[in-house]
Formats: C-alpha cells, sequence, structure tokens
C-alpha cells in the first residue's frame, strides 16, 4: 500500500428507502442492507489490520458467547423483523488495543478492545456495551448518518502523498490519532440522538438477556473519572457523545423502567473475572516499545532509532514517527511485493510521483533499494519521499520518510540515521521482554486500595488513579477483606 496509507473509502451514491428494524418505519438512508453489508465486511479486514485480535481463544469465545445472548433478544432476531435482518450473521471481535473502546461497523461487526475489557467489573457491564453497539447496527446509525450528510468520503487513516494533503498542522494529528480515528468511523460520528437512542437499546437487550442492566452506569462512571483524571477530551468510546455522568444518571433510570418487564438478576462477576484473568493491560511490548531514543520489537527481532522528540505510533501493521513540528513523518510498515526489487519498483511508478534518484544501500548487514521520488500536493506544493525496501529475516519491510520539498534537506540527515540505524535485535533483555497482565486476587484484608497495589508493576504510563478507574474503587477507598481486585503483574 503507498506511502504510509491504509485507507478505507466509504462512497455513498445517494440515498436509498429502507425500513429500520428497530422502528419498523421506512425512511431515508445512505445505502441499502445488501450495502451496509459489503461495507461492514471490507471495513473489518481493515480494522484487524489497524489493531490487531486479540490473541487469547477463551477471551475472545467468552465475549462471543454473552455477545450472541444479548444479540438473541435484540430486534435483529425478533420474529417480526424481515428476514433479511434476521439471517445477518454477526461478528465480534476482541482488539488487541489498550484503548478502552468498542464500536460497531455496518450490518453486525461489533468490537470491544482489551482495554474495554480490563475496565469492566462483571458480565452484566459487558452486555450493556454490547447492547449498545448491537443497537447502533439494529438502528441503521450509519445507513442514516450517510443518508443525512449525504456522505460522499470517510477515510480511516490519511497519508497518501499525491491526492490529499497529510503535511503541515493536520499531519501529525492525523497520524497520532490513527487508532481513534477508526473507531470514529462509526461510533464518533452518530449524533447524540443516536448515542440515547443506543443507550436505550443496550439497556434494552442487556435486561432482556436477564441482567442486571443497572450496572452499565459503573462503567460510565468510570469513563467520567478517566476523563477528569487525564485532563483531556473524553475517552474514545464517549467523544463527542453525551456526558458519560448524564448517561449514568440515564442508564440507572432506564434500568428501573424495564425491571417489571423483565428478570434483571445477572451480573455474573465470578464468571467475568475468570474468563479476563491475566489479559494484558497497557501497551504489549512484544509488538514494539520504545526505551532511550531506540524502538525495539521483541517479536519481528528487530531495532532503529528515534529521533530525539519524535512522537511514536505502533500498530500492528506500521510504526510511524512524527516530528516535533507534525511537519515530517517517518514509517515502518509490511511491503507488499514479495521481493525488495518488486517492491521499489511498484512504489517508483505510481502514477504522479517523480523519481530524483535510486540506488542500492547496505548497512547492519541489510541490503536495502533506495528511491528518493517527489510528488505534488492538491494546493500545489511539493512533497519528498525517502523509501527504502528490504527484507528482514524473510519479511519484506519498507521504510518511508516524507516532508515538503522546501524541509526535505532539514530533515534528511534525520531520515537516514534512522532508517540506515535498522539492525537485528540480538539483546536478551529486550528480546524476552514479556507485557504486563491483570490478575484477579482477592484481598487477604481490609485497607485502603493503594495499600494492595505494588507500584513497581505498574506498566509504563499507568498511574495509580488509573488501576483505580479499572477496579471502578477510589484509590483510598476502603477494600474489605474478601473483596476481588485486578492487580497488575
Amino acid at each position: 500500500m503507498p506511502v504510509l496509507a491504509l485507507a478505507l473509502v466509504f462512497i455513498a451514491s445517494g440515498c436509498t428507502r429502507g425500513m429500520n428494524p428497530v422502528t419498523g418505519n421506512t425512511r431515508a438512508l445512505g445505502y441499502s442492507w445488501e450495502e451496509e453489508i459489503e461495507l461492514g465486511r471490507e471495513a473489518d479486514q481493515q480494522i484487524q489490520q489497524q489493531y490487531g485480535v486479540y490473541d487469547d481463544e477463551e477471551v475472545s469465545a467468552y465475549v462471543d458467547e454473552v455477545a450472541r445472548r444479548v444479540l438473541a433478544e435484540s430486534h435483529m432476531r425478533r420474529s417480526d423483523t424481515p428476514q433479511q435482518f434476521r439471517d445477518t450473521e454477526f461478528t465480534f471481535r476482541v482488539l488487541d488495543s489498550p484503548i478502552v473502546n468498542a464500536f460497531a461497523l455496518p450490518a453486525g461487526y461489533i468490537y470491544v478492545s482489551r482495554g474495554l475489557l480490563a475496565h469492566l467489573n462483571n458480565e452484566a457491564q459487558l452486555a450493556m456495551v454490547l447492547g449498545h453497539e448491537i443497537g447502533h447496527v439494529a438502528a441503521r446509525h450509519a445507513s442514516q448518518r450517510a443518508a443525512r450528510q449525504q456522505l460522499t468520503q470517510i477515510g480511516l487513516l490519511g497519508g497518501a502523498v499525491v491526492g490529499q494533503s497529510v503535511l503541515g498542522g493536520e499531519a501529525g494529528s492525523q497520524i497520532l490519532n490513527l487508532g481513534g480515528t477508526a473507531a470514529q468511523l462509526i461510533s464518533l460520528s452518530y449524533s447524540r440522538d443516536h448515542e440515547r437512542e443506543s443507550d436505550a437499546l443496550g439497556v434494552e437487550y442487556s435486561a432482556l438477556a436477564g441482567y442486571e442492566a443497572s450496572e452499565g452506569a459503573a462503567f460510565f462512571t468510570a469513563l467520567k473519572r478517566q476523563r477528569d483524571q487525564s485532563g483531556q477530551a473524553l475517552p474514545a468510546w464517549q467523544s463527542s457523545h453525551p456526558d458519560p455522568g448524564n448517561r449514568e444518571v440515564r442508564v440507572r433510570q432506564m434500568a428501573e423502567e424495564w425491571r417489571s418487564r423483565a428478570s434483571m438478576t445477572e451480573r455474573n462477576e465470578p464468571a467475568y473475572r475468570s474468563a479476563i484473568n491475566g489479559i494484558v493491560v497497557g501497551n504489549d511490548p512484544r509488538q514494539g516499545f520504545t526505551e532511550n531514543n531506540t524502538f525495539y520489537h521483541p517479536e519481528l527481532r528487530f531495532q532503529f532509532p528515534v529521533p530525539t522528540s519524535y512522537q511514536v505510533v505502533n500498530q500492528t501493521q506500521q510504526v510511524v514517527m512524527v516530528s516535533p513540528n507534525e511537519d515530517a513523518l517517518i514509517g515502518l510498515t509490511f511491503a507488499e511485493e514479495d521481493t525488495p526489487e518488486a517492491a521499489v519498483q511498484s512504489f517508483v511508478s505510481q502514477q504522479g510521483l517523480t523519481v530524483v534518484s535510486q540506488d542500492t544501500r547496505r548497512f547492519n548487514g541489510v541490503t536495502a533499494q533506495r528511491a528518493l521520488v517527489e510528488g505534488q500536493q492538491q494546493n500545489g506544493s511539493t512533497v519528498r519521499v525517502l523509501a527504502y525496501f528490504f527484507e528482514h529475516e524473510g519479511t519484506p519491510l519498507m521504510f518511508q520518510a516524507l516532508t515538503s520539498g522546501a524541509q526535505y534537506d532539514t530533515y534528511r540527515a534525520a531520515f537516514v540515521r534512522t532508517i540506515e540505524g535498522f539492525a537485528p535485535l540480538t539483546q536478551p533483555d529486550k528480546l524476552n521482554r514479556q507485557p504486563t497482565r491483570l490478575y484477579q486476587q482477592e484481598a487477604d484484608r481490609s485497607g485502603p486500595f493503594r495499600s494492595f497495589v505494588d507500584s513497581s508493576t505498574l506498566p509504563d504510563s499507568m498511574t495509580l488513579e488509573d488501576l483505580a478507574i479499572m477496579n471502578q474503587v477510589g484509590v483510598d477507598e476502603t477494600i474489605e477483606a474478601g473483596q476481588m481486585l485486578k492487580l497488575p503483574r
């Protein structure tokens, strides 16, 4: 895929009319149901590549089981719902991301992150979250939004050299928000009315499935604490949505309204805690980590230097480094072609690119095909891309560094130093680095939460307050003997 771009583009050719399974009404929609199915299928592949799927079959099977129990009570499985909706297959995935997030794609692709699972305390809370996302699909919110906005294009990831601007003030924010941008495809772009409707549907579906639907309120409380603690925008699942404090109150109110119509008794805390016991928390160093201005990847067994003050964004399919002024990018990703020679030829033959130079470089036992190309952006300015293509332990890789033509000489040394600093990783302490995991532990005494935490076990960037929020308790809250806690090891 050319130049850091892993783009998913939805094209809405115009409005159509279709049925809303929740209301039974026919209304203007952006896509037919068949188009939604195809869009969801295509987007699912991009989401898996961007986030990665969490590699734990037991956790995945557990989430799938709870999800299908909730799905069975939704409008998508009711006898009075048209067959085309009832026959739609749903897919539930756990994404390998520490971000607290859940979102849905059209026609039944629903995702929860391992970061979100770590912040829940029981099965009822998970059921409410899953019910909320199923509600987005059932109410066809993505298609409603497309019709209302006359949507023409939604890109998951920016970064193409020709055809769109990736430099200047927007460049860094686009790259730094790659993970969140994918989630915004559906959940963050819904209207407040859509979110309120999905909250109501999440309560309804989880209540009818027998869960204590009011438990969902505790999750919203945790999200509000996370926002207040960070002093930043709401967590990904909540951005541009109704305030989580208000949602907490409304969820409790709606749950009480359902209490007389459903047997809302199950929380299933032991089953939930058992299912997520040992879940990875925070960033997984096996997939790469930065230390002392060096990026290490234990699984793929390589390392390279990171320019001073560059922001590193590490994802499943690529590592991106953004300059402090957000006007230069360096990225390492997999090459699509089987050989470096084929990869460089494919790269330089892209329409709109002019080859400035092309040669072969050797460094640290690596033989790389190198090309410097120039292209023109929509605003008329030029951009230069320095690209290296090579193999590492049989895996084809490509490094690409880009900035404006006017600034290329300023950044060239940093580009070359980073790329030609690529080398095999041999240090045992880096190769054997393991992730921090969250384990269930029963309190052996009464005492404040902080007294149960060994701060040396907290992963990088996690604070005591973060861990307390994850446990849905206060830092100084008294924990009673026998109470279950989630503690890192």
